[in-house]
């Protein structure tokens, strides 16, 4: 058992000042109460930590590689940056993406993410053979989860096209699962793995619909795992978009629609390119969307529909996908001010029962990022939870002037990594004054493996 004595904890109708939390040896909240005897002070407002509901590890090691532009000989567009993507993802071993993984969590860490869902595609061998153990790759990130402390969902994902109708391309040798009943052996194996750590979870998805026939979409969604999340890219490229009609006849998020899929189970990243009917028939299927801003930005997708989606009741979450940002406060923003943008209205973040647009954010992206990690919780910081949270620094020049009632407008709009005192899984210490608690020895890992990678 441990009490913290607490500048702040935030739940779910506001701030709780100056309380006591007792954790139990799980790190379980326990008791909250408003006096106590205390192990540790801590000046500093917790908040919950944040949820990345969409990363794809190996893509850390990218950094710098698809930025170097050559403006007369191609377009660089998605399209071309995949092939940056592949050449990482064929150069990396087991033991290379552990090392890159955990340094990457660890950073989530550091920037207050404390779970993750791993949308995980690298399966096989650099021939495209797989493992003895199908999920030895898969198993490589829930150890970097255990050593990094970061909760995990690993999902698996079916990849089998290299676009609708057409045959996987070489590069894509590493992602593919010959049919349906080989996906379900690695799933098996990677139902397995997550037993190695008491902090992972398993999901279960497809890579997009031009990465598999309606035949296999079909059998895994049905098949899959009961009551496990569904995740799937969809419509992040007007290609994409372009591609679907012409192979289907419809419109991606339409015909998923039209075929009946779409439910409370499903996570759809990215979602740039939907109209306003589809808009519309995702809210009403009560799928959730996960967008990744810096990433859509980067890759040039586009802006989601995030105003219309909101009226119809419209869920989402945010993810880090390519690793090209890994600050949630960024994400917001960059997500925020897009819209701000494209709409010219300053209110984004609100709704009929919440005008601070913070606590709109805070909620909305923790919320629907535990329900793509697996959980069914509704309130954050309560007794029964894991005290899984980020601490700002009640000293920083803004935070230590704010009212309660503006603290977290002041951390969305305003806040940096540097403002956080550090990050707390099942009431642990991961992160403190801005370090890992093993950071040297995997810091070390990391760069020796980042040495050690041959780009091909």
């Amino acid at each position: 058992m441990k009490t913290y004595h607490l500048k702040g904890l935030l739940q779910q109708k506001g701030w709780l000042l100056d309380p006591f939390v007792t954790i139990n040896s799980k790190g379980k909240i326990t008791k909250i109460a408003t006096s106590g005897i205390s192990d540790e002070y801590i000046n500093g407002y917790v908040i919950p930590g944040f949820q990345n509901a969409h990363s794809h590890a190996f893509q850390y090691a990218m950094s710098g590689l698809a930025e170097i532009h050559n403006y007369q000989s191609r377009k660089d567009d998605f399209w071309a940056w995949r092939y940056a993507m592949y050449r990482v993802a064929l150069s990396v071993n087991p033991e290379q993406l552990e090392s890159i993984a955990t340094m990457l969590y660890v950073e989530m860490l550091r920037n207050g993410y404390t779970s993750v869902a791993e949308f995980h595609y690298l399966h096989h061998d650099d021939k495209g053979l797989p493992y003895t153990n199908m999920s030895e790759l898969g198993e490589r990130l829930i150890s970097a989860a255990k050593i990094a402390g970061i909760h995990i969902t690993l999902i698996p994902i079916f990849y089998q096209k290299g676009g609708f109708g057409q045959p996987a391309e070489a590069y894509q040798r590493r992602f593919l699962s010959k049919d349906v009943d080989d996906y379900f052996r690695l799933l098996e194996d990677s139902i397995k793995s997550i037993r190695h750590y008491e902090n992972a979870q398993i999901g279960f998805g497809i890579h997009s619909l031009r990465a598999a026939d309606q035949v296999s979409m079909k059998r895994i969604f049905k098949e899959g795992p009961a009551d496990r999340p569904i995740h799937l890219h969809l419509a992040e490229q007007l290609k994409e978009v372009e591609d679907c009609i012409n192979y289907h006849g419809e419109r991606p998020a339409q015909w998923l629609l039209n075929q009946g899929l779409l439910n409370e189970r499903f996570h759809l990243i990215h979602c740039t390119h939907l109209n306003s009917k589809e808009v519309k028939g995702v809210a009403e299927s009560q799928a959730r969307v996960v967008l990744c801003p810096a990433t859509e930005g980067n890759l040039g997708d586009g802006l989601f529909e995030l105003r219309s989606f909101q009226n119809r009741g419209g869920k989402w979450s945010i993810g880090t996908d390519s690793q090209i940002n890994l600050n949630p406060i960024e994400e917001l923003r960059i997500l925020d001010y897009g819209q701000r943008t494209k709409t010219h209205d300053r209110a984004q973040f609100t709704s009929e029962h919440q005008g601070d647009a913070g606590k709109f954010a805070i909620d909305m992206t923790w919320h629907n990022g535990r329900i793509a990690m697996g959980e069914k919780k509704s309130n954050f910081l309560t007794v029964g939870d894991f005290l899984d949270a980020v601490i700002l620094n009640a000293n920083t020049p803004l935070i230590s002037v704010s009212k309660p009632e503006t603290i977290l407008a002041t951390l969305v709009y305003s806040g940096q990594t540097s403002d956080l005192m550090g990050t707390l899984v099942n009431g642990q210490w991961v992160i403190k004054n801005q370090k890992h608690i093993n950071q040297d020895a995997i810091q070390t890992s990391f760069i020796k493996s980042m040495g050690q990678i041959k780009i091909r």
